[in-house]
């Protein structure tokens, strides 16, 4: 059994901790975004360095005080507040700076703490691109972002968190800090420790700086938005677009009619291609080597699939602003699910070839427990997709509580079958623990298990994220 992070506890940590790491929590420490839970914990630790986190960790294990790391608080499964236990939260805000950045081997060290977006910004200072990007970027965290392995809409060219990271700075269970900074692109020297902390969600202990990948910024970006008539057309343009481009397509989404009616009924101000949408549609962003132009290329792109009937209409960005408007129709997706009021959400991920035959199959499967509209949108390029069901028109989600489990156990019992993920991008949390439990391969979850009882043999780190 663990111990609160209480008042006893808080007493103890100040008497050998800088009088302003420990604070009470703000409301901001204690929610989720989806408000699914709120968080018990009576205090949030604050460090400033490394060194901080590592004495914070030696305390807690010394007590057997649960710890619960916390970044920017944008992830959606809770792996970010515990409803009960107290566990002191230790959150790496303060621990922010950009350490080193060093353009000529497209290399940056970064503190957890650092916001994404300022971090891109740090890159495009030396003109270079630190390519993870997603939605909440303006707020979430190098750390937290690390720590679940994000994705984001720019798997397909740049690949997951994971795939940007070179080294990794960690305190372990213990409390021992790991330098693991190194800044080398080959290093075969057993166990890659920072693959294994990369997607652990702080159970394995609490990441605190990370050498990050950086790429040139593309000499010729472009984006478009073309009709399809189907997934399976939106996957024929994929291979097309990437037979005629190679690895220069940097994005490429699936957006369907439900999306785009949704957003013209609750944020009308997102000005959208077609006044009667489409039933498919993809959005195609392009990110060019010097010589290329990315408007030609998405006109030759557009031909090639008219003559092979796999579009019959699209729209080409003529500006960066016309660009990032039609970026706003996919960002904004979310916000007018949010709107709607989702019944259940899910995230999930399937072989490419496989995905025209789930969303052909899964309506059957949701229509057999009650009538409700699908919104599917989502990273296509990547396999990830955004499944969530809504009430009908005239009743909220509150009319289908009793259906929620059951059409969640639908959706991922046809993803276990179909060899997909039940969590593509969003990780485990407190909301998948179950999940994981169920559908997971028996021998992964005993290794899991293994590794989590040798590295915090107390259980201290994240108790009851990932693990039920």
């Amino acid at each position: 059994m663990l111990n609160p992070a209480d008042d006893s506890f808080a007493a103890i940590c100040q008497d050998r901790l800088p009088q302003d790491i420990l604070q009470r929590p703000s409301p901001r420490h204690l929610e989720e975004p989806r408000r699914a839970w709120s968080g018990s914990s009576q205090w949030v630790a604050l460090p400033h360095t490394t060194d901080d986190v590592s004495q914070i960790v030696k305390l807690c294990a010394k007590h057997r005080v649960g710890i619960l790391p916390y970044g920017g608080g944008t992830g959606l499964v809770g792996g970010q507040v515990a409803p009960t236990g107290a566990p002191l939260l230790v959150s790496l805000e303060r621990m922010s700076r950009i350490r080193d950045v060093r353009p000529n081997e497209n290399s940056l060290i970064a503190e957890s703490g650092a916001i994404l977006q300022d971090v891109q910004d740090a890159a495009k200072t030396v003109d270079r691109l630190f390519a993870l990007s997603l939605a909440s970027q303006g707020s979430a965290r190098i750390g937290g972002l690390l720590s679940t392995n994000a994705g984001g809409v720019n798997v397909l060219r740049y690949g997951n968190a994971r795939e940007q990271v070179l080294g990794l700075e960690a305190v372990l269970p213990d409390g021992s800090i790991w330098n693991g900074l190194k800044r080398l692109r080959k290093d075969n020297t057993g166990y890659d420790l920072k693959h294994l902390l990369m997607g652990a969600e702080g159970t394995l202990g609490i990441i605190t700086a990370a050498v990050l990948k950086l790429a040139p910024i593309p000499a010729s970006t472009g984006t478009a938005i073309f009709q399809v008539k189907s997934p399976a057309a939106a996957l024929d343009l994929l291979a097309l677009a990437r037979d005629q481009l190679g690895d220069m397509v940097s994005g490429f989404e699936l957006i369907g009619k439900t999306g785009l009616e949704f957003l013209a009924q609750t944020l009308p101000d997102i000005r959208q291609p077609w006044k009667t949408p489409p039933e498919w549609c993809v959005l195609v962003d392009l990110g060019l080597a010097t010589g290329m132009d990315a408007e030609t290329a998405l006109a030759d792109l557009f031909e090639t699939a008219l003559e092979a009937g796999l579009t019959k209409d699209g729209v080409i960005a003529q500006s960066v602003a016309q660009s990032q408007a039609f970026w706003a129709i996919r960002e904004h997706i979310p916000d007018a699910n949010r709107a709607i009021g989702a019944i259940a959400s899910h995230d999930v991920s399937l072989p490419l070839d496989l995905i025209p035959e789930f969303i052909e199959t899964a309506p059957s499967k949701i229509a057999a427990i009650a009538d409700m509209r699908i919104n599917c949108f989502g990273h296509l390029g990547d396999g990830n997709l955004h499944y969530n069901v809504f009430p009908q028109p005239g009743k909220t989600r509150d009319n289908y509580k009793g259906e929620k489990s059951a059409i969640t156990a639908a959706i991922h019992d046809l993803i276990d079958d179909m060899g997909g993920s039940f969590s593509a991008e969003h990780g485990i949390g407190r909301l998948k623990s179950k999940d994981l439990a169920h559908y997971g391969d028996p021998a992964k979850l005993a290794a899991m298990r293994a590794i989590k009882d040798a590295l915090d043999p107390n259980g201290i780190m994240n108790p009851g994220a990932v693990f039920a």
